[in-house]
């Protein structure tokens, strides 16, 4: 270990390894520029394989395109529409059919009942440019429906209109990388004081961004790999974070070690030697738990989990290779005004974090069995936790054209024409699928059927919009009595029963990935540590944690936020980031607690270990937080709720649990913590007194 740490500290060796790195971003730059071309928005990127929903897909090929989605076309005249509103309608049906990528001859125009409203269906293809394709189709057709319209209203809803306003809700996060950006220099500004240091880890951690995009482009082109929008959104954010987190904790060993050795080459070998280990363990926790999203059913699952464990590797060989070398590179100056001179002694003080420790360790067991139970308190808020899926109006924190158009469709037409279900089943049965169809609860109509090569395709008309609760209703109503028909293999497709399956995947994919996480990072924490107690406390931490807040995420969304609920994907994707990124920073401090307890015992041990690692510690929290609560620059509910959950669960974990829960049931275990290692079997001290705290050589105060 000691060999591997010197190695970026070298004096011939930290230029070598600056240049390889900059001999490989510059191909690295050109590729990751490539990613959006290989990403996948349309239905399969998103779908199980074995979903219902998805054979229907399949099956219903030689009836109709199965890339195309339907784009509903709504004009509106809240005064009745005229004759030359309903020639300019067919007119404009006409002219959609010139546009590229709009497939067949569109259904309508069609006036409302009510003559307020007219609608037309127009299939777009998806086949070429994905949601990207479908947003200039939206794009062509709003151009022709908005020309001469004399006040007549126009809107594009429907899977197309969705797509479209999809792509321009990802393209406004565009400066998502310049706010995460600007949102870690300015905390590492309040944590070093200094205006030069923070570029470092800045430089550093976009160099890593880079060439994880690069190496995702390549998976995604030739190896197969899904990812999609909201993969490039996490992954920017996660890289940031997490990258900046390990960053923090060497740059915090290094200065320690400036004062202790007077060669900074040496200073920083040891200080990658101390905390090499931790940052290792950390990324390990958390890219092997993110590569357990492979297990999941859902595509666009699967493919999220590999992607953000190439970025968290990669942001960890960035910060133990090319941010060691260029921090030995700059010198001392570095780290202006506030220079660490050898030999020089840190400032006898009481921090916040060793003040905190001597009140824990007053009466350390009501600490964490009080802590403990106020968390619980905040889990409670689960219970009201609506993570059944969103219709697609509910997905957008603004109000977009489709959802307008939705609404105004729902006043004037069945809220579900123009994106039905698509029923298929054998031929022979075709009639008494229709029947049974007809009968369903939430369904107004049904077509006659298409037959073709032995099969038969109905397509039944929702009473309510596709997405919503009384349309997957009706859905589930209408699977389970076409199932029942005998010798009909009759199967259930469309939008809605996407989603409904989409829910069901997702329900699947936390029972088998929850377990599997908990027991990866218990087996990284028992070789990490050498022992059985301690892992198993940090885990049920983590997960109290966790549980705490979704629960207040909970309150916050339906009380706060007024969000109609949460995707069904939302509570694993919480979950794995939370413990996997929670459990970092009990790494960060229980290492040291047991490097100090070598020495000193483990009462001792937990005090001076909160004294030396809280203040970076809180500061690697505050980068992630802050990174995740970027996420809310995009006008997308599940970037919101996603970026506001893990933010404040990790605040949660890095001020309380990490803090006070641990340190206090380390105080109450004492040696018991490191069972069955010999470290468990020497015998404890008692902790030191206050005085003797503060002049821990540590990182009190930072």
């Amino acid at each position: 270990m000691r060999k591997l740490a010197s190695l970026p500290s070298g004096r011939v060796a930290k230029w070598v390894i600056v240049a390889l790195w900059i001999a490989l971003l510059i191909p690295a730059f050109l590729l990751a520029g490539k990613l959006g071309d290989v990403e996948q928005n349309d239905n399969a990127a998103w779908l199980p394989g074995n979903a219902e929903s998805t054979a229907v897909i399949d099956r219903a090929a030689k009836f109709r395109p199965t890339d195309t989605v339907p784009a509903i076309v709504i004009y509106d005249r809240p005064a009745g529409v005229t004759p030359a509103d309903l020639a300019k309608a067919r007119a404009d049906a006409e002219a959609f059919t010139g546009i590229p990528d709009v497939a067949g001859l569109p259904q309508g125009p069609l006036p409302s009942r009510d003559g307020k409203a007219i609608q037309t269906v127009v299939e777009v293809r998806t086949d070429k440019e994905g949601w990207e394709g479908i947003g200039k189709v939206v794009d062509a057709m709003t151009e022709v429906g908005e020309a001469n319209a004399n006040g007549l209203g126009f809107h594009v809803t429907g899977p197309a209109g969705y797509a479209s306003d999809s792509i321009k809700a990802f393209s406004s996060g565009g400066g998502l990388t310049t706010i995460t950006a600007i949102v870690v220099v300015l905390i590492l500004l309040l944590t070093y004081r200094s205006p030069l240091l923070p570029l470092l880890p800045l430089l550093t951690a976009g160099g890593a961004l880079l060439m994880s995009e690069a190496v995702i482009y390549l998976l995604a082109k030739h190896a197969g790999l899904v990812v999609n929008k909201q993969t490039s959104f996490i992954l920017t954010v996660l890289v940031f974070g997490a990258a900046t987190d390990y960053a923090l904790l060497l740059i915090a060993r290094y200065r320690e070690e400036l004062r202790r050795q007077e060669d900074r080459h040496e200073a920083m070998a040891e200080a990658l030697r101390r905390s090499g280990p931790a940052i290792i363990a950390s990324a390990a926790t958390v890219a092997v738990s993110l590569t357990l999203l492979m297990l999941a059913t859902l595509n666009s699952t699967q493919g999220l989990g590999p992607a953000c464990a190439v970025g968290i590797l990669v942001g960890l060989l960035a910060m133990v290779t090319l941010m060691p070398a260029l921090l030995v590179i700059c010198g001392r100056w570095i780290f202006w005004p506030v220079k660490p001179t050898y030999g020089a002694v840190e400032e006898s003080k009481a921090g916040i974090w060793t003040r905190l420790g001597t009140a824990v360790s007053g009466r350390p067991r009501l600490v964490w069995v009080g802590t403990a139970l106020a968390l619980g308190v905040m889990a409670i808020g689960v219970i009201g936790l609506k993570a059944d899926g969103l219709a697609n109006s509910d997905q957008f924190t603004n109000e977009p054209q489709m959802a307008v158009g939705e609404q105004i469709q729902s006043r004037h037409f069945p809220a579900g024409s123009g994106d039905p279900l698509y029923v298929v089943a054998e031929a022979t049965t075709a009639e008494q699928v229709r029947t049974v169809l007809s009968e369903v609860p939430g369904v107004v109509a049904v077509s006659p059927p298409l037959i073709e090569d032995g099969d038969a395709l109905l397509v039944g008309e929702l009473a309510g919009p596709a997405g919503s609760e009384a349309a997957i209703r009706a859905v589930e109503q209408a699977r389970s009595a076409v199932h029942r028909i005998d010798g009909a293999d009759a199967q259930v497709g469309g939008s809605t029963a996407i989603s409904l399956d989409t829910q069901d995947a997702a329900a699947r994919d936390s029972e088998v990935i929850i377990p599997a996480v908990l027991v990866t990072v218990f087996l990284i924490l028992v070789l990490l540590l050498r022992a059985i107690v301690a892992p198993l406390l940090l885990i049920a931490t983590v997960v109290l944690s966790f549980a705490a807040a979704l629960g207040v995420s909970s309150l916050v969304f339906n009380h706060l936020f007024g969000f109609a609920g949460a995707e069904a994907s939302f509570p694993l994707l919480t979950f794995v980031f939370l413990v996997a990124l929670g459990i970092d920073y009990n790494i960060f401090l229980v290492t040291r607690v047991r490097e100090e307890a070598l020495r000193h015992g483990t009462r001792r041990g937990a005090l001076q270990g909160l004294s030396a690692t809280g203040g970076v510690i809180t500061s690697a929290g505050l980068v992630l937080a802050g990174t995740f609560a970027a996420m809310a620059s995009l006008p997308l509910v599940f970037a919101a709720e996603l970026g506001f959950a893990v933010a404040f669960g990790v605040l949660l974990d890095t001020l309380i649990v990490r803090s006070i829960l641990v340190t206090a049931l380390t105080l109450d275990v004492g040696w018991w913590m490191w069972w069955p290692s010999q470290l468990s079997r020497r015998p404890d001290d008692p902790p030191p007194p206050t005085d003797e705290l503060d002049r821990a050589p540590a990182l009190a105060g930072q």
